[in-house]
């Protein structure tokens, strides 16, 4: 069986685009999670109830205010093992 002419890898749907699309994006390595409204307001939740009803709640509280990126945690220094 053969797949398309890209090696068998499906092609990537159209990205939606509109007055009423949300994205809701996983801030990796955290338990968070950045709201971004159609507007284009973005946001960073702990909680996924607070970031539906801001969401929802446009365009109160949609300010456009840049969202510094969430720094990880650093990793722990590392002794190498004994030889």
């Amino acid at each position: 069986m053969s797949g398309p002419a890209n090696g068998g890898i499906p092609e990537t749907p159209p990205v939606l685009s509109g007055d009423r699309v949300y994205r809701i994006h996983w801030v990796l390595g955290t338990d968070r999670l950045r709201a971004v409204c159609h507007c284009g307001s973005e946001r960073i939740f702990d909680d996924p109830v607070e970031l539906w009803e801001w969401l929802l709640a446009h365009p109160e509280g949609h300010d456009p205010v840049a969202v510094p990126e969430p720094s990880p945690e650093p990793a722990p220094s590392r002794e190498p093992a004994p030889a």
